[in-house]
């Protein structure tokens, strides 16, 4: 099982956005069993607080709650806890890496570093446009969910259910 991180300034809009999207198109896949997917800040300004809402109604339109998430802040013990540490954007990965207190394993990285068109995520926060925000996160979890699957690193569940019989 891998474990992500997805990480954003406030874990308000984009990280939630893509933990959620993330989990969601893993379990059409046949790959939720596969990966465990949570978000974190790099402030402590929103700790607590819920996902903001035109996050949510994007999320909702998908049949997506996630109105149990609630912001936190990434914490030095994230880093050895997770195997993908995923920024929204150069900033993010930045404060990532000065929380974590550097990458020595090469774990941390922007979403969109696995799409074909490597970029920042822009904050809706500051654009106002949060569907804007939701392609370029679907488009990164998709991307990041194919890179998995081809280098093995996650395995569909019906997949481990035909290799253990087959043994």
């Amino acid at each position: 099982m891998k474990k992500i991180l997805f990480v954003c300034h406030g874990n308000i809009c984009r990280s939630p956005m893509a933990e959620f999207v993330l989990e969601n198109q893993a379990r059409a896949l046949g790959l939720g069993g596969a990966i465990t997917v949570e978000s974190a800040a790099t402030s402590a300004e929103e700790i607590g607080n819920p996902v903001h809402a035109e996050t949510a109604a994007i999320l909702h339109k998908l049949g997506i709650d996630c109105s149990a998430k609630r912001a936190r802040q990434m914490k030095a013990e994230d880093y050895a806890a997770y195997d993908y540490l995923i920024g929204m954007d150069r900033m993010n990965v930045a404060n990532m890496r000065r929380i974590a207190g550097g990458d020595p394993e090469g774990k941390i990285c922007r979403l969109l570093d696995f799409a074909a068109n490597p970029r920042d995520i822009a904050d809706p926060w500051y654009t106002g446009d949060f569907d804007a925000t939701y392609a370029d996160v679907r488009e990164g979890c998709e991307a990041l969910l194919k890179r998995l699957k081809e280098k093995r690193l996650i395995i569909p569940a019906t997949a481990r259910i035909f290799h253990v019989q087959m043994r």
